[in-house]
């Protein structure tokens, strides 16, 4: 299981809709928050597609702003069906992080 984009892939979304509830972003910026918590390997690449699709389930919702730095600038903020939604993949993260928990509690590793 040396290849982590697997395992990313069914969470990336609900951190996403996390970084989105915290505040009012632009894809560069959740790509550089999640770096900042250790998800080196998730790319620009990989996190547009995604809003687009959270957009186009309407978890999310999006306006265009002037940037000082060139282009207008896409940000996001979260939608009340996106708090539902995070909401679930929160609850269902815990479950699952409780399972795991359970099974590797006297796993020490080699």
């Amino acid at each position: 299981m040396g290849d982590k984009s697997q395992f990313y892939r069914g969470t990336l979304e609900g951190c996403i809709l996390k970084i989105i509830n915290d505040d009012e972003v632009y894809g560069y910026e959740i790509a550089e928050r999640l770096k900042k918590y250790g998800l080196n390997e998730v790319s620009e690449g990989t996190i547009y597609p995604l809003l687009l699709r959270l957009e186009k389930n309407g978890f999310v919702d999006s306006i265009k702003k002037e940037s000082s730095f060139g282009p207008k600038r896409k940000y996001y903020t979260l939608s009340n069906l996106g708090r539902e939604e995070l909401n679930d993949f929160y609850n269902n993260w815990q479950e699952l992080r409780n399972s795991i928990d359970k099974i590797f509690q006297d796993y020490k590793g080699d």
